[in-house]
C-alpha cells in the first residue's frame, strides 16, 4: 500500500449493504472479517451484524457510508453509543467530505469492485491499513452516576429509616467509587447532593473513556452505578491515524483549492481538491498524511494561501524561477492520476521542489 505500512493487527469489519434500506425494515449487508491473514465474507441481516458486534467485539467497523448504518444522525448516535468499548466505527473515505470508494482503493492499491462484498473487503483492508477517519460523537470525558438504586417511599417512621438506610449506601459506594479513581491515578470531578443519611446521588466527571475506569455499571440493592461518555455537539471525524512522516506539500489555492503530498522518495502519495474547504480544512488534511519540511507552490512569487499554509508548518518554502509551463506540468505529472488542473499543478509543484532538491 501507498501512504500506509502499518496495519493493524486486530479483528476487523467491512460492511457494505447488500440489499434493502437501513430506513426500510430488513436490510441485508454484505460483511468481510479480517483477522490476521484470514478473511471470511457473508451476508447478514441487521440484527445478526449488530449481534456479531456485540460479541466479537473488533477493532474497526468499516465502511464507505455511515448512514448505510444508520438513518439518521439520532440513530447514529444510537448506534455509536451501543457499541463495544474499544470497537471504532470508521468511514474509510473520509469525513466530511468522503471521496468514491473505487479512488480511495486505487489510491492505496487496496483491490476493489462494484458487488457489496467486494466494496465491504475493500472498505475492511483500508481500516485495517490506517486508512479513513473515525466517527465520533462522544468526547474522550466520562460521566460515572452513583444514584438511588430504590425509591424511598413516600413516608412514615419505617419509610424514614429506609431513606436513611439508602442515603448511606449511595454515600459508601460513592467513596468506594472515588478511591478506585483516586488508585488509578485518574483526574476527575465530583459533584454531590447531600440528603438525609448521606447521599442522594454522586456524579463523577473523569477525564478518562469508559474503558480506562475501574468501575462497573451495575445495579445492587440500594445503589446502581451509571457510566456514560459526554456527548459532543455534533458528529465529529477523526483520522485514523496521523502520519508523522517527513513529506513535501504541493499547493495550488484558488476558487478550488488543491494539495499533493510526496514523500521524500519523491513518491506521489496523495492528491486532494475542494470548492469548500477553508485553509483550516486544508491544514488539517495534509496533517493526516504526514510532517510537512517544505510547501511548494508552481508560481512566483508564493501566493498567500501558500505562504500561510507554509508558515503554520514551520516548513521551508519553495516557488520555481518563472511560473511553471502548464507543458511541464502535464509531462512531470504524466504517470500520476489526479481528478483536476488543480490536483495536477499542486502535484507538478511538489514534485518540481523534490526534483530540485534532488539535483
Amino acid at each position: 500500500m501507498k501512504a500506509r505500512t502499518a496495519a493493524l493487527d486486530a479483528v476487523v469489519f467491512g460492511v457494505d449493504i447488500q440489499s434493502g434500506d437501513v430506513r426500510g425494515d430488513s436490510p441485508s449487508y454484505a460483511l468481510a472479517v479480517i483477522d490476521g491473514e484470514s478473511i471470511e465474507r457473508d451476508v447478514v441481516t441487521y440484527r445478526k451484524l449488530r449481534r456479531r458486534i456485540e460479541k466479537e467485539r473488533p477493532a474497526i467497523v468499516a465502511t464507505d457510508n455511515t448512514y448505510e448504518l444508520a438513518e439518521d444522525k439520532d440513530a447514529l448516535v444510537y448506534l455509536l453509543r451501543t457499541l463495544p468499548d474499544g470497537t471504532k466505527l470508521v468511514q474509510v473515505t473520509g469525513g466530511t467530505d468522503p471521496e468514491p470508494l473505487s479512488r480511495v482503493a486505487s489510491r492505496h492499491g487496496v483491490p476493489y469492485g462494484k458487488e457489496p462484498i467486494q466494496e465491504a473487503e475493500a472498505a475492511a483492508r483500508l481500516a485495517a491499513a490506517n486508512v479513513g477517519q473515525e466517527v465520533t460523537a462522544f468526547t474522550d470525558t466520562t460521566e460515572v452516576k452513583v444514584a438511588r438504586g430504590r425509591s424511598t417511599g413516600g413516608g412514615g417512621w419505617s419509610e424514614d429509616r429506609l431513606t436513611r438506610r439508602i442515603h448511606g449506601s449511595v454515600k459508601r459506594r460513592t467513596r468506594e467509587v472515588e478511591s478506585a479513581l483516586a488508585e488509578a491515578g485518574l483526574d476527575y470531578d465530583r459533584e454531590v447532593t447531600e440528603k438525609y443519611g448521606g447521599f442522594a446521588n454522586a456524579v463523577f466527571t473523569v477525564e478518562a473513556r469508559p474503558s480506562e475506569i475501574p468501575v462497573s455499571a451495575e445495579r445492587s440493592g440500594d445503589t446502581r452505578v451509571e457510566i456514560e461518555r459526554v456527548r459532543r455537539d455534533g458528529i465529529e471525524f477523526r483520522p485514523l491515524a496521523k502520519r508523522r512522516d517527513p513529506v513535501l506539500v504541493g499547493v495550488d489555492p484558488g476558487t478550488t483549492t488543491a494539495a499533493a503530498v510526496v514523500g521524500i522518495d519523491g513518491e506521489v502519495l496523495d492528491a486532494y481538491s475542494t470548492r469548500t474547504a477553508d485553509t483550516a480544512a486544508v491544514i488539517e488534511w495534509i496533517i493526516e498524511r504526514g510532517r510537512p519540511i517544505l510547501v511548494a507552490a508552481d508560481v512566483t512569487p508564493m501566493p498567500e494561501t501558500v505562504e500561510k499554509i507554509r508558515r503554520s508548518f514551520d516548513a521551508a518554502g519553495w516557488t520555481p524561477d518563472r511560473d511553471l509551463p502548464v507543458d511541464t506540468k502535464k509531462h512531470r505529472t504524466r504517470q500520476q492520476g489526479y481528478d483536476n488542473d488543480h490536483e495536477r499543478d499542486a502535484m507538478a509543484a511538489a514534485l518540481a521542489a523534490f526534483d530540485d532538491h534532488a539535483d
